[in-house]
């Protein structure tokens, strides 16, 4: 049945590289672009599974097209549990992508995943609930992420929330799961009036903040921890967030610590960036053991 569940997002990322962005009413070149299986759930989904093969249960909607149908081959491929994912009439999730001077520029138009509903969870909920781990996004809507996150909470099933892009009702969602990891744009827009470091201290090994290329922080239960990123080439940042989530998840349900699944999910996002795709550099359990920042005291299977 598979020991983690993503309910989330579905889409198909068209991804354009260029030397220059256009200004207002302006047409430019680019380099080059591409077509690749995305949105964040799936991209968690495919992270986790890249290091728990066949135990990653996903749960969305994609539509009728094309795109549809290449998706769900690709989740084939990667070994995600997909029976849940729902065909609707209408188009696949689209992100569109633009990645410029090391970094990317995002455009989401949602499509099916507007219709991931607690109606269409109808045959999903027992899958939930045994589950070890429910993974969750914001590129669903605000009140099936809270439907799901409170039947978590009621049936002692620990959840990561992923609140990104960031949305005014993100706070609801605190009380109910375990986990929450926003980048610092994201924990800014939900505290705007609080620093970092009495934010972090007041969510305790429960609020995760990443930092791009300065690394992840917490508050250990003791002060406030900032663990580092790892220097690399960097060929494309898209999906590195959705990779550390990924890979933060499964350390978790391999019983590490907060902080060790924290130095785990780091070197996934920093082997993620030295590909191109959301998905294509999400590394393997082999590839992260093989990394020198990889402990032996870790002792993953």
């Amino acid at each position: 049945m598979g020991k983690i569940t993503v309910v989330g997002s579905i889409a198909m990322d068209l991804v354009t590289r260029t030397l220059r962005v256009p200004k207002a009413g302006e047409t430019v070149f680019g380099q080059d672009f591409s077509m690749v299986p995305g949105g964040k759930g799936a991209n968690q989904a495919i992270a986790m599974a890249r290091l728990t093969p066949h135990e990653v249960n996903m749960i969305g909607a994609i539509g009728t097209d094309a795109f549809g149908q290449s998706i769900s081959e690709n989740f084939e491929k990667n070994a995600v549990l997909f029976k849940n994912v729902g065909t609707i009439p209408q188009m696949t999730g689209i992100a569109q992508i633009t990645l410029f001077d090391e970094d990317n520029r995002i455009i989401i138009i949602p499509g099916a995943n507007n219709s991931v509903s607690t109606d269409s969870l109808k045959g999903s909920w027992e899958i939930i609930k045994n589950s070890e781990l429910v993974v969750l996004q914001n590129e669903i809507t605000h009140a099936t992420n809270l439907a799901v996150a409170k039947f978590c909470r009621e049936n002692g099933v620990k959840v990561l929330y992923n609140p990104a892009p960031a949305r005014p009702t993100d706070l609801e969602m605190f009380d109910f799961v375990d986990y929450i990891t926003p980048n610092e744009h994201e924990c800014k827009a939900l505290f705007p009036d609080d620093s970092l470091s009495s934010v972090l201290t007041k969510y305790p090994n429960k609020l995760i903040v990443t930092l791009g290329v300065a690394g992840v922080t917490f508050h250990d239960g003791q002060e406030v921890q900032l663990i580092p990123a790892i220097k690399a080439k960097v060929v494309d940042t898209t999906g590195a967030g959705d990779t550390f989530n990924g890979a933060f998840g499964f350390a978790l349900t391999e019983n590490l610590s907060v902080t060790d699944s924290v130095k785990f999910a780091v070197i996934a996002s920093h082997l993620s960036v030295q590909k191109f795709g959301a998905q294509g550099g999400m590394p393997t359990l082999k590839e992260i053991k093989e990394h020198k920042n990889y402990e032996k005291k870790w002792n993953i299977k």
